[in-house]
């Protein structure tokens, strides 16, 4: 296996012209999208529909009345002032999407970047949404999987770097069997160097600073900080929802 990652947003656009046939891409938006995905489908919920603009979401609920919509703009749930009427069932926060809300639920779901990452993806052999909160399983799986190039991407900020999706990109990498191109290097080094603080390190990042001084979200970051406390592998299922494995 060939482990390549995409370190920033700004990359992205570029797997229109990319044969992923046989690539597993795995998507990493640690504060927060792939977090709370990861969560609301440990907590029961029956499929996450991930879709690039508010209108799509208004327009999925229009179509299907019993789907929950959630999504963040600006790392605030989306309000009817910004979908035109509609107040949004949940935030971006993993701590919402609690089992007695989302249990047997389809969610649609709209962030800033992890969602459209998501959907970049779509060509892909297989696409993963991973977190910290999963990290291991997804590893096993691709290892077992051992697909003929796995791609790290790390959904970011805007156009920029996210540190905790790099910390991210790097973990997973260092427990992955395979050739590790010079990015991925990069990302496991600069996990290697934060492993011992890690939740120091994604607290001081630009998000993690950001939703530290938010007290509603606060909470946030030392719950997407976590290792490993669910068993599950999250993939994009042939209707482009996704799903627990």
């Amino acid at each position: 296996m060939t482990i390549e990652t995409i370190l920033t947003p700004a990359e992205i656009p570029a797997l229109a012209r990319r044969d992923l046939g046989d690539t597993a891409c795995v998507v990493f938006d640690i504060l927060r999208a792939t977090s709370t995905f990861v969560t609301a489908l440990h907590n029961g919920a029956a499929a996450i529909i991930p879709v690039s603009e508010i209108s799509e979401a208004i327009a999925y609920r229009q179509r299907q009345s019993d789907v929950l919509l959630a999504g963040e703009r600006n790392g605030i749930k989306i309000s009817a002032a910004q979908s035109g009427g509609v107040d949004f069932d949940f935030g971006n926060s993993p701590r919402e999407f609690r089992p007695e809300k989302v249990r047997g639920k389809t969610i649609v779901s709209t962030t800033t970047n992890g969602t459209r990452a998501l959907q970049a993806c779509a060509a892909a052999k297989i696409v993963l949404a991973a977190s910290f909160l999963n990290l291991s399983a997804t590893a096993k799986f691709l290892n077992q999987l051992e697909p003929e190039t796995i791609l790290l991407i790390c959904a970011g900020t805007g156009e920029g770097v996210a540190l905790e999706d790099v910390l991210a990109a790097g973990a997973l990498a260092d427990l992955l069997a395979g050739e590790r191109a010079d990015a991925t290097e990069v990302a496991r080094q600069n996990f290697l160097r934060s492993k011992l603080d890690l939740a120091v390190a994604i607290a001081g990042s630009t998000n993690g600073r950001r939703l530290l001084g938010l007290p509603e979200l606060r909470a946030d970051v030392a719950f997407c900080s976590q290792r490993d406390v669910f068993d599950l592998v999250a993939v994009i299922s042939a209707d482009g929802s996704l799903r627990q494995l």
